[in-house]
């Protein structure tokens, strides 16, 4: 059994966008609960910092920065960033906590404490842009993680592998120049956002999208990453993994149409694992993002936890 951090703030539960909102803070409160389980009491229990503005700025542009921090809306007001992100008074908070908890989750397995790290966090991360609140999403939460290891740690080739339903846009617009950094994307499509064709392969073929029709199950699932994804990973033999974990292509979430379940994400992490044991020495950082229906977004992050713990 490894040894993994775990990282999440009672400050993510106060990013609430509204009543009828699928990203709602009941969501966090259910991996929390699920993660109470006592397969889960050698988790080590941490608090997720702020990310600070040195943080932020290597993934977003400072006069964006700025229009978030500077949001103050009136308590039961919402701030309307794009037609699906809005800010409520605690969104500000909630987000700086949820990309220092990704940071926090990088220290933790370079300094060696941790083998793995889970950051249980909200709001996700994988549509922010450099310049542009997105899809549920204020701050990158994956792209500041893999550039604050880059300057903190001298990291240079980092992967991102994100097998959330929705193609992660952010994410694949701060990697696709750099040809050490690696995104790898399954995803439904076509669906939301429209970005994440197969035909976009970043500068040196360091972007590896997979694009899933709607109704694929987990067979094509496991096919997809192990002939295209897994190869791809292993070639580009990262020193480091981050993955973007969203589990909204279950066949239960009411915002896509892929037909997985629990055991296609903890096969997808145990191939995650073994990947990082070849390349990385272990050194995998996990960040929630999607996932809309309860029931399984809980079954299926204890699913990915287990599997990162390896039991």
């Amino acid at each position: 059994m490894s040894q993994v951090a775990l990282f999440t703030h009672p400050a993510c539960l106060g990013h609430d966008p509204g009543e009828f909102h699928p990203e709602s803070p009941a969501r966090l409160r259910r991996v929390l609960q699920a993660l109470e389980h006592p397969d889960f009491a050698t988790l080590i229990r941490e608090q997720a910092p702020l990310a600070t503005v040195e943080q932020l700025r290597r993934v977003h542009g400072q006069a964006y920065i700025t229009s978030i921090l500077e949001l103050h809306p009136a308590e039961g007001r919402l701030i309307e960033l794009d037609p699906d992100t809005l800010a409520g008074p605690g969104s500000v908070d909630a987000a700086l906590h949820a990309a220092g908890g990704a940071v926090a989750a990088v220290d933790a397995v370079m300094e060696g404490w941790a083998r793995a790290a889970f950051a249980a966090v909200r709001p996700p991360g994988h549509h922010a842009e450099p310049n542009r609140a997105m899809g549920f999403c204020l701050f990158n939460n994956a792209a500041i993680a893999a550039l604050h290891a880059r300057a903190r740690w001298s990291v240079r080739r980092i992967a991102v592998v994100d097998f959330d339903v929705h193609h992660g846009n952010g994410t694949q617009e701060v990697f696709a120049a750099d040809p050490d950094l690696l995104y790898l994307s399954s995803h439904q499509s076509p669906s939301w956002p429209g970005t994440g064709h197969a035909r976009e392969h970043g500068v040196a073929r360091n972007i590896v999208n997979m694009e899933m029709p709607a109704g694929a199950k987990g067979l094509d699932f496991r096919m997809l990453w192990d002939i295209q994804g897994l190869s791809a990973l292993d070639a580009f033999a990262p020193e480091l993994l981050i993955i973007s974990a969203g589990f909204d292509a279950h066949q239960a979430d009411p915002l896509a149409q892929l037909r997985l379940n629990a055991s296609d994400f903890a096969w997808l992490t145990d191939q995650l694992v073994a990947a990082a044991e070849r390349h990385c020495r272990g050194r995998v950082v996990s960040i929630l993002e999607g996932g809309y229906d309860l029931d399984a977004l809980a079954a299926c992050t204890a699913a990915h936890v287990r599997a990162l713990m390896q039991i």
